[in-house]
């Protein structure tokens, strides 16, 4: 790491209340159990403040009702998740590369690569590229013709862009990204599938990280969009022609069909599906395992995954889900006789 501050260094940068400083020096962070004491901890909820007396903590990130708790040093904060957040990212600094192209890229002379940009080995770029200033192009990622790379990305090993995709400025691609592969595009011609061209582009915004694993399929006809700020974990499969809107969160192993389009600062849990062809507002929260099959028009959670149980327990309560609609009907048949007894009655 190589970086240490004092508290009040950390203060002066990202705000908050500082109490009990002993002018010591943070160097790391660490979970609270087992902080040492060049080390900073936090508690996010006020349920964990109980763990405080047992730290061994230099210094503590502490939500405004933790404030008198403790004597140890300590910031106090609105939120000390993202202060915590910050803190770790001054601490642990991304490793500085040196700009150039290793001997064995394998770089077309038509590209355009900023001579602050590193390439490393095994990498294979595309006639028309463009390659903005300080990206970090790590080993035997693929640059398809004409894509065009903002400025301050950064590409981990073995990322495939292909041709003509456009990606702003700090986008983030994990190891095994795809991003523009074809959409699942095909026609059927008496039992036999047709492949459709897909035309489009992926074109990515500013600040966007993605993945690993993760694959986003270039449009048909238009172009599949990811907007600015957008987080997308491991394993998420993007269809063609879908749009994400800026700032949404989107967890692993989620599926999201064609020409959906997904609003601005969404959360959408682990394993989601949601079919093509719909939109979902802005400020969605979908949870996890959930199956979104038609347009969600208004902010809310949206939630269809049902909790575990014991086994035996689950397969009786699959048997009564299956008969749910006879139920009903003898339901409905109930009440009209019930109905009718009580006209029998008044009369």
């Amino acid at each position: 790491m190589g970086v240490a501050c004092t508290l009040s260094e950390l203060v002066a940068r990202f705000g908050g209340e500082l109490l009990d400083d002993n002018g010591a020096k943070i160097s790391g962070v660490a979970p609270i159990e087992r902080a040492g004491a060049h080390e900073i901890a936090f508690v996010s909820q006020a349920k964990y403040l109980r763990d405080v007396d047992a730290t061994q903590a230099g210094a503590l990130i502490l939500p405004r009702e933790g404030r008198d708790i403790t004597k140890r040093p300590r910031i106090i904060t609105s939120n000390p998740y993202l202060y915590f957040a910050r803190i770790s990212s001054l601490l642990n600094p991304a490793p500085q590369l040196d700009p150039g192209i290793h001997p064995s890229a394998v770089v077309h002379p038509q590209a355009r690569i900023a001579a602050t940009a590193s390439i490393a080995a095994g990498v294979v770029i595309g006639e028309g590229v463009v390659v903005g200033e300080r990206c970090v192009i790590g080993p035997n990622s693929v640059l398809g013709e004409k894509v065009v790379i903002g400025d301050d990305c950064l590409f981990h090993a073995n990322v495939t862009v292909y041709a003509r995709c456009v990606l702003g400025n700090r986008v983030i691609l994990h190891s095994g990204s795809v991003i523009g592969s074809d959409g699942f595009g095909l026609a059927n011609e008496q039992g036999r599938w047709v492949k459709i061209p897909q035309v489009g582009r992926t074109v990515i915004g500013d600040d966007v990280e993605v993945g690993a694993g993760t694959t986003i399929d270039r449009g048909a006809l238009d172009d599949t969009v990811i907007e600015e700020g957008v987080k997308l974990d491991n394993l998420i499969q993007i269809a063609h022609n879908v749009r994400i809107g800026a700032h949404t969160a989107i967890a692993a192993c989620t599926g999201i069909a064609g020409s959906a389009k997904i609003g601005k600062y969404c959360m959408i849990g682990g394993a989601a599906m949601i079919h093509g062809h719909l939109e979902i507002a802005d400020k969605v929260r979908i949870s996890a395992n959930t199956l979104i099959t038609k347009s969600l028009t208004k902010p809310g959670t949206y939630t269809s995954a049902l909790p575990f149980s014991e086994h035996g327990e689950w397969l009786r309560n699959a048997v009564h889900m299956r008969n749910l609609d006879k139920l009903a009907g003898r339901i409905k048949e109930l009440e009209k006789r019930i109905s009718e007894l009580e006209g029998k009655k008044q009369s």
